[in-house]
């Protein structure tokens, strides 16, 4: 019989050699003196066909049960297994003994399918490829005895391709149906579900069988739509963005492979646009639709709703399907008003705020996403200011009229109320100027731009104010020899004292106010500068005129 030694056996053999397997091997054929009478070596091709079937000698039929893949073998065929007493003419001679070394490359069956088997998967996998869908995949492609014939990695891109339309070969448009994005997996496909016959250029000969280890990118379809996942929303979503409003919002953007491309975290700044307008890629203009203040959603954009088939830069390759972890910080309309939400108002509430008034008031101002900007009660005092003397910023300003001393109030104010486009600029929170407070570091996030303010506030106390470009106003008509009354000494000419404590006793009588201020005398004093019109320290009949006569004047200049 044949002898066999097996003199190399691979430490896996996942198949042997049976009758009707079909083979692919090389070998090289000698006479017992070691003289070569053939070689499949020196034809550069290897031998494929059916094993144990007849069609080759019988001794290498038998001599070759049983093989793995990568078994070596040298076989003894004696001449009654081999070519017999009648040999092969100018080849063989008769009675010749046969020595073969063998190596087995390939073994397979026209009953085979294809052998898949799944090496990892991610934990999350919400959709799984399907006929018709594009995929990007990277992948080793290696013969049955491991030979390398090609690979993606050393192209240093993906393979780009439908699967299901005739662009693969058989084996790998089943192969790849039913992976998740992430997943990775070995694929052994049988030649006629590869390049069958003919083989494949140089690189694949006949009847080989390919194994493909396969890691999956990503992929989607061409009818696919943006895929939201809402991780996380308020139990309050007082309102939802819709198509004009003008979003803030951390993000982190990533492949489907994890690969991590971009990140507004990593700039310590939002991202801040308009949606539905055209302004980001139309897959974020649809995903960012209905999101309440404070959300945290998930959106999966595809390619052909990104940057297509040519990608953007060296970090988004093309046909990439794009994931976002989005943060929403605040949004708002350029329409938007003051939201005012009144927490507290007491019962007897018959005199409210007013522009020109004076009022102190204390505040807690943050962000829509609680980050503490500033607060007045840091500060011994509470804040003070004139309302409608443009010294809060306008939301502010409208968010404390018509309240009463104790009311408390919520203010949510846009920022074209607010900061604007700019920020805080470095001054308090609400405050277009504050010599004293500007310098606070707790001011610093106060300087966001396009930011949404939220205001809790509530008055401590207020003063009647008097009209703009007024110091001092009479509740009634003045009276009627005004001059000799103001001079109290009678000598002709008032000095600073005089109309000093004159002023003083009309506020007292209740005949007049002053403009409400925190330094009255400071009032008295700019008072007696507008009317002291020579700055000679004194004021004279000539000199002295009340405001509303002054105004007259004017409109008769004018005219």
């Amino acid at each position: 019989d044949v002898v066999i030694d097996r003199y190399y056996i691979p430490k896996i053999c996942l198949r042997e050699v049976q009758m009707g397997d079909f083979i692919r091997y090389h070998y090289n054929g000698t006479f017992k003196d070691g003289k070569k009478f053939d070689s499949s070596y020196d034809r550069g091709a290897t031998v494929a066909g059916g094993g144990g079937v007849g069609r080759l000698i019988t001794g290498m039929d038998r001599g070759l049960q049983g093989m793995c893949v990568n078994e070596r073998r040298h076989l003894i065929v004696p001449p009654h297994l081999g070519y017999g007493s009648i040999g092969v003419a100018g080849l063989i001679p008769p009675d010749a003994t046969l020595y073969f070394d063998v190596v087995m490359l390939d073994i397979w069956n026209k009953d085979d399918k294809l052998q898949i088997t799944t090496l990892s998967k991610p934990e999350r996998c919400n959709r799984t490829v399907e006929n018709s869908d594009f995929v990007r995949y990277h992948y080793n492609g290696t013969l049955l005895d491991g030979t390398p014939f090609d690979s993606s990695y050393s192209k240093d891109s993906t393979y780009d391709t439908y699967v299901g339309t005739g662009w693969l070969i058989k084996g790998m448009d089943q192969g790849l149906l039913g992976m998740c994005a992430g997943e990775k997996r070995s694929i052994i496909i049988p030649p006629f579900l590869a390049y069958g016959e003919k083989g494949y250029g140089t690189v694949i000969p006949p009847q080989a069988s390919l194994v493909f280890s396969v890691l999956l990118v990503d992929f989607h379809n061409p009818k696919d739509g943006v895929f939201l996942e809402h991780l996380e929303v308020p139990e309050s979503c007082k309102r939802r963005a819709v198509t004009g409003d003008f979003v803030r919002y951390h993000y982190n953007g990533t492949l489907m492979d994890g690969t991590l491309f971009d990140s507004s975290y990593s700039r310590n700044q939002t991202y801040n646009t308009y949606i539905g307008k055209g302004y980001i890629i139309p897959g974020m203009d649809q995903g960012l639709q209905g999101v309440c203040m404070g959300e945290r959603r998930r959106v999966v954009v595809p390619p052909h709703l990104a940057y297509g088939e040519n990608g953007a830069g060296d970090k988004i390759p093309g046909s990439a399907v794009l994931i976002f972890d989005v943060h929403i910080i605040d949004f708002h309309n350029p329409e938007d008003p003051v939201e005012i939400e009144t927490v507290y108002r007491p019962e007897d509430c018959n005199v409210t705020t007013r522009d020109r008034d004076f009022i102190h008031y204390h505040y807690n101002c943050s962000l829509l996403d609680g980050t503490k900007l500033f607060s007045s009660h840091d500060y011994e005092k509470p804040q003070e200011v004139t309302l409608g003397a443009n010294k809060v910023i306008e939301g502010l300003n409208s968010g404390l009229l018509n309240m009463c001393v104790g009311e408390r109030r919520v203010l949510i104010i846009p920022p074209h109320l607010g900061h604007g486009e700019s920020g805080g600029r470095g001054a308090a929170c609400g405050c277009l100027c504050n010599a004293n407070r500007g310098g606070s570091a707790l001011l610093n996030p106060c300087w966001a731009p396009s930011a949404v303010l939220r205001f809790e506030v509530e008055l401590i106390s207020m003063e009647e104010g008097v009209p703009e470009g007024y110091l001092f106003i009479w509740h009634g008509e003045p009276p009627p020899s005004l001059y000799e009354q103001m001079d109290l000494n009678k000598d002709g000419e008032i000095p600073a004292d005089e109309f000093s404590t004159f002023i003083k006793a009309q506020v007292a009588e209740g005949k007049g106010r002053l403009m409400p201020s925190s330094d009255p005398e400071k009032v008295i004093a700019d008072m007696f500068r507008n009317q002291d019109r020579n700055q000679d320290g004194k004021i004279t009949s000539e000199e002295l005129k009340l405001k509303s006569d002054e105004d007259q004047e004017k409109i008769h200049e004018e005219l």
